[in-house]
């Protein structure tokens, strides 16, 4: 590891607490275990599950660096021993478990991905927290297929702007859910078939119109709680529900009998928890069939602002204040 120095800036919150408490420190370079690649990284994604951990709602995993960050773009600056094929100077992308606020992080070479020279180092970085979520969730197990129409709440976010722009390049007809006419208007621009402000309309009564009764094959839903049962009444025959997050509340009362009837589906999964061999298999596949769109600058993430690390405050600042479309990230210029 000629070259690479001892210590790195990083983000690293002694307690939690609001914004402020994300300020710039010194620390540690990682060291490398055999199967993983050290990045010099260049931007990092800042994603909803950051704002919990600085919270305190929401502690890394076993074995995971307690700097914040789940994504990162940068430059492969070490590799180690079992990585059995040359990554060395490689730029690329990578989904993380943490430590993606710093100027250097260690992780699994299965979970790294090549940056196209259709991706900026700043685009790159906003790419894999959302790509894999959307992925395994949506196509994997909510079964997603050409032809369906799919509900996604929180239309205008990370998530919901990849789900529209996967959407589009899968063949999904895309209905989503935003918080004013202003957002439901970006969304529409970026290819949702239609846009729903859960603020002044019932989507309940708003997706049976647009599907003329039949109802969703799928609804992906980040809210929970008392939405539960209204995205239940959205579902076509035979539909499924996909939880990836509880943003209203993590219980629900659900009509047993309706799911019985209707043979509905209810499912979800957490990302960040999972094995490095689940998301090195996650990372081939999109690397297989997503990949090909992505080098061919079919698919990009939506950004909505870039901040230097020292700004991570007011990156975290306004991910809360909801006003954002797209993705924010940090860079480590």
């Amino acid at each position: 590891m000629d070259g690479i120095p001892d210590t790195m800036r990083a983000i690293d919150p002694d307690g939690p607490g609001g914004p402020e408490v994300l300020r710039v420190v010194e620390r540690p370079v990682p060291t490398l275990r055999p199967d993983e690649v050290l990045i010099r990284v260049a931007a990092a994604g800042v994603n909803r599950p950051d704002v919990l951990q600085r919270k305190g709602g929401y502690a890394p995993p076993p074995g995971a660096p307690s700097i914040p960050g789940l994504e990162v773009s940068g430059i492969v600056v070490a590799q180690g021993a079992d990585v059995d094929f040359e990554m060395m100077g490689q730029p690329v992308c990578a989904l993380l478990a943490g430590g993606g606020y710093a100027e250097y992080v260690a992780v699994a070479a299965g979970q790294v991905l090549p940056v196209p020279h259709a991706l900026s180092m700043i685009e790159a970085a906003a790419l894999p927290e959302t790509l894999f979520t959307v992925w395994t969730n949506l196509f994997e197990r909510g079964y997603a297929t050409e032809g369906d129409t799919v509900l996604v709440h929180g239309g205008t976010s990370g998530i919901g702007t990849m789900a529209i722009s996967l959407g589009a390049i899968f063949g999904l007809s895309v209905i989503i859910t935003a918080g004013s006419d202003d957002k439901c208007a970006s969304a529409l621009k970026l290819g949702a078939a239609h846009a729903i402000n859960y603020k002044t309309e019932d989507f309940v009564e708003r997706v049976a119109k647009i599907t003329d009764g039949q109802g969703c094959a799928v609804v992906l839903d980040m809210v929970g709680g008392d939405y539960l049962p209204r995205n239940l009444q959205c579902l076509a025959e035979d539909g499924r529900h996909v939880s990836i997050a509880v943003q209203g509340g993590a219980t629900a009362t659900i009509p047993i009998f309706d799911i019985m009837r209707r043979r509905l589906t209810l499912t979800g999964s957490t990302l960040r928890p999972r094995d490095s061999a689940f998301k090195s298999l996650v990372a081939d596949e999109l690397h297989r069939t997503v990949w090909p769109h992505v080098e061919a600058g079919r698919l990009k993430p939506i950004l909505d602002r870039s901040f230097p690390l020292a700004e991570a405050p007011a990156a975290h600042a306004r991910m809360e204040a909801g006003d954002h479309i797209g993705k924010i990230v940090l860079t480590m210029d």
